[in-house]
């Protein structure tokens, strides 16, 4: 199954609900760092690119139709070449919300890694930070004008790369309405899903999905 969404926002900008509103648009399953959390099986796989390798994306993503949130994020420009027909979708919020949030939420649950109870969950925020702390932020995800910089340097250049007919930039705030028309679909008649606020991240079960 190829890709027909990528999504190239970093978490903490509304990929959860970008993820449910996709899968209710018909766009599903779509690939989330909750996926692995939810399916071990997936962990080796991002585990061997956090060590290094290049990402087989249609291994990892084999059987998803849409990708948002990281890892898969971070490897957007690689998803980007290798769907050509895919659309891209980049979520964003003000940035000072969006290092806020990360520091409440993602932040302490990678630097927990190797505490908790569970293989699996060491194993998974291990590799997230590898990826996200490590990988992308170089360490410094908690220094606020460098995480910044970093964001905003990663959304210029998804503007800069992807054609505007490719590229919906969507605030999920936004609601239905840009993401349905970017897609050419009719929007739903019930609520845009908006989920995992900071207060709800904070009570998920990393040991027990």
């Amino acid at each position: 199954m190829a890709l027909d969404i990528i999504g190239a926002g970093f978490g903490r900008t509304g990929t959860n609900s970008l993820k449910l509103a996709l899968e209710l648009l018909g766009f599903g399953p779509c690939h989330h760092m909750f996926e692995i959390r939810d399916n071990p099986a997936l962990l080796p796989a991002w585990e061997a690119v956090a060590a290094g390798g290049a990402p087989d994306l249609d291994a990892v993503f084999k059987g998803y139709r849409s990708q948002v949130d990281w890892p898969g994020a971070r490897y957007w420009r690689e998803s980007a070449a290798r769907w050509p027909e895919a659309k891209v979708v980049l979520s964003v919020r003000d940035p000072d919300l969006w290092f806020e949030s990360v520091q409440a939420t993602i932040l302490p649950t990678m630097e927990a890694s190797g505490t908790y109870d569970t293989d699996h969950a060491n194993r998974l925020t291990a590799m997230a930070r590898t990826l996200v702390m490590e990988k992308t932020f170089a360490g410094r995800l908690s220094d606020r004008a460098h995480a910044i910089g970093v964001y905003e340097a990663h959304n210029a250049a998804v503007r800069d790369a992807i054609p505007a007919s490719r590229l919906l930039v969507m605030d999920v705030a936004e609601g239905w309405r840009p993401l349905c028309r970017f897609l050419g679909v009719e929007e739903p008649g019930e609520p845009f899903p908006m989920t995992n606020s900071s207060r709800e991240f904070k009570d998920i079960d990393w040991e027990n999905p």
